[in-house]
């Protein structure tokens, strides 16, 4: 695999710190960012959901999918579309690379 350019991707952690079917939140130059972890990689979107402002991160993971824990919004992680609703969260590239995940915002 090729080096990632600083400039364009972010460190963000280790993929040990996500378990499997959970997200966690961090920030990307300002921006909130929740990264979730599948049993077929690895999921980023904004971690906000535009309905509510609830956690994303703290949803519950199942089907390629977070349930937003406020209001029950689900989003599909791999486009970021609601499949209860009219919003969209915005999608961002994830790799991994030695045990390290790497985000570039979309």
């Amino acid at each position: 695999m090729t080096a990632i350019a600083p400039d364009t991707w972010t460190l963000v952690g280790r993929v040990d710190d996500i378990p499997l079917l959970e997200g966690r939140s961090t920030s990307i130059d300002g921006r909130r960012i929740a990264i979730f972890r599948l049993p077929t990689g690895f999921a980023a979107i904004d971690a906000h959901c535009p309905h509510a402002a609830g956690p994303l991160a703290d949803g519950i993971v199942a089907d390629a999918c977070v349930t937003c824990p406020l209001h029950g919004r689900r989003f599909d992680l791999a486009t970021g579309e609601a499949l209860n609703g009219d919003e969209h969260v915005a999608v961002h590239e994830v790799r991994v690379e030695a045990g390290e995940l790497w985000v570039r915002l979309a």
